[in-house]
């Protein structure tokens, strides 16, 4: 596996995720297309982590310093934090589109156009 196929991989998820966003009228769909997305960003940013190499890597083993082994898991680091944006997203989504549900009785975006009373 190759750094362009887990792009093409990450891509056609994110397009996935956008079609989805942008298609779907359903508030529950429409939260689960921008989860299709992050996923998409979390692969790769974890494939650009693991495909490139940092310079201090490559040196011999006796010689990698820490700054180097830090660099290297970057991505990984970064995934982490947008998994917790992500439940955090959720969780906020789904708590609106509960309290809507209850007012409106329905989730649709196109119910939703008028907030008031």
């Amino acid at each position: 596996m190759t750094l362009e196929n887990v792009l093409l991989v990450s891509a056609i998820l994110f397009g996935i995720g956008l079609y989805g966003a942008l298609a779907k009228r359903n508030a529950i769909m429409v939260l689960m297309s921008i989860e299709i997305m992050f996923n998409a960003v979390n692969v790769a940013a974890i494939a650009f982590s693991r495909f490139t190499v940092p310079a201090g890597l490559t040196e011999t083993p006796l010689t990698v310093t820490q700054e180097a082994v830090q660099r290297a898991v970057t991505g990984q680091m970064l995934s982490v934090f947008v998994i917790s944006a992500a439940a955090a997203e959720v969780a906020l989504g789904l708590a609106l589109v509960i309290v809507v549900y209850r007012r409106r009785h329905s989730v649709e975006i196109t119910d939703m156009t008028l907030m008031k009373g």
